[in-house]
């Protein structure tokens, strides 16, 4: 049955989103200002007086991200060092702080990974100007060099911190220290960890877990737990994600008898190196990676009884582990113990549903799916759009509507993706089921959910070969 034009625009008007009194005015008068600003600031800075920073500061003004953007994105076009001097200028505002996803954004907008000449010349431009240079700003010409994940640049502008006398702290050197750990240079980071000592700074636990995981990752256990008793002997108490780290490298490393007698170790301390669900949950990991399920199963045992309650994470990696190696009995005990009753059921059998799925298991996975929806469970919008996106590939469209009819009734469509809506409206039709197309139109307009051109414009062809001509002009209403 088609659904008449009228229901479709009565439908949109009553879900479409009602704004408030003079939002749109607001929004509108917020981006005026934000343009406004940033012909401003992009007035004073092609001046080109000297010091920048100073004309930057005759203008007050509330900085906010679209300014900064607009900015940037002019200066990228012929005066990329403006663009960073202005950065680091908005950055020490009173009004803003820079965001991580903004110096990201900064670092693409000025080309910083394939110029990072740009960032050399901004600090000797400083110098040639006589300017005086802080700490902070350092810091952020640092996070400059963290977003680029360019650590010989980060390299230069340490040693540019001590050309200006502006003595490096704590956190400036562990910036430099994790981009040295993240690309293996590991001898380096620890030449810079010696080198704080000479100024009188003292590594803090950041840069030891820094350093730590490096040598854990390069499979230097040795050298890890020597920069352990390093640390304890510069009194700084290892904590719960120091081992926990040692744990992950133990494991990923095939050590599991020495990971469990460092995990006793741990559950044996009353102070902070206690394990906790990120220990517990990596060593599992590691005894499913290595077929060792039973192993696995004991310490998920094990943190039950230290009162530790398993995560979401934990669940997905023991289902997995116990699903692709047919041990489909023992994962259903699993589900037993640890089911509550509510919605940690609903979230414990999605998860066995795209377990056993993933394990190629697809008709225990669809049973167990069917349970479910006949116990009134909620399931996740995963598991129920990878059920029904399998059961319309298989060519059983019938099939996936009715399940789709079952959601429907359960009130959870809210869970179904747009790529679902599409594929089963196009399936049916295919079908020649048009009154259930009707239905899943129907369905998508209450719920707000848009086809995309491409899959639209295929449904309606199909439509209209078909002699739908009404159902063809309602898809038409709902396409993006």
């Amino acid at each position: 049955m088609a659904i008449s034009a009228s229901i479709i625009r009565h439908t949109f008007s009553s879900i479409a989103p009602q704004l408030p009194n003079g939002s749109l005015n607001k929004f509108l008068l917020f981006s005026t200002h934000s343009s406004m600003a940033a012909e401003k600031f992009l007035t004073l800075l092609e001046k080109n007086q000297t010091p920048v920073e100073k004309t930057l500061d005759t203008f007050k003004a509330k900085l906010n991200h679209d300014c900064i953007t607009q900015v940037l994105e002019k200066c990228a076009i012929d005066k990329p060092q403006l663009g960073v001097r202005f950065f680091i200028w908005a950055a020490l505002h009173p009004t803003h702080r820079h965001t991580p996803h903004m110096y990201a954004k900064a670092c693409k907008l000025l080309d910083i990974e394939q110029n990072p000449r740009i960032i050399v010349d901004v600090i000797d431009k400083y110098r040639a100007e006589g300017s005086i240079v802080s700490i902070k700003m350092f810091k952020v010409v640092l996070n400059l060099c963290k977003a680029a994940k360019d650590v010989n640049l980060a390299l230069r502008v340490l040693k540019k911190m001590k050309e200006f006398n502006v003595r490096p702290d704590t956190v400036s050197y562990n910036v430099v220290i994790r981009l040295l750990v993240e690309n293996f240079r590991l001898d380096e980071a620890m030449g810079l960890m010696r080198e704080m000592g000479l100024i009188d700074l003292y590594p803090d636990m950041v840069t030891y877990v820094s350093i730590i995981k490096g040598f854990c990752d390069a499979g230097k256990l040795e050298d890890a737990l020597g920069l352990v008793k390093v640390m304890k002997g510069h009194g700084c108490v290892p904590n719960t994600v120091v081992y926990s780290t040692l744990l992950d490298g133990i494991c990923r490393n095939g050590n599991l008898e020495l990971a469990s007698e460092f995990l006793s170790g741990m559950e044996k301390e009353n102070g902070v190196c206690k394990p906790n669900i990120i220990t517990y949950t990596t060593m599992i990991k590691g005894f499913i990676e290595k077929g060792k399920l039973t192993e696995a199963l004991g310490v998920l045992n094990q943190m039950d009884d230290f009162g530790i309650k398993p995560n979401k994470v934990t669940f997905v990696a023991i289902l997995d582990g116990l699903c692709r190696h047919g041990r489909v009995e023992e994962a259903c005990g699993v589900i037993d113990k640890f089911s509550a009753g509510g919605t940690r059921d609903d979230e414990l059998y999605s998860l066995f549903v795209v377990s056993l799925m993933r394990a190629g298991k697809d008709k225990a996975s669809e049973k167990m799916f069917r349970m479910m929806m006949e116990r009134g469970m909620r399931p996740s919008g995963l598991a129920l759009n990878d059920i029904i996106k399998r059961v319309v590939s298989e060519g059983r469209v019938m099939d996936g509507f009715l399940l789709f009819g079952e959601v429907e009734k359960s009130g959870n469509l809210v869970a179904v993706d747009s790529e679902v809506y599409a594929i089963l409206l196009d399936g049916v039709c295919r079908e020649n089921c048009f009154v259930e197309a009707g239905r899943i139109v129907r369905a998508m307009v209450e719920s707000g959910i848009r086809l995309k051109s491409s899959h639209a414009k295929k449904i309606i062809e199909l439509l209209k070969s078909s002699g739908e001509y009404d159902l063809a002009s309602d898809v038409s209403r709902i396409k993006c």
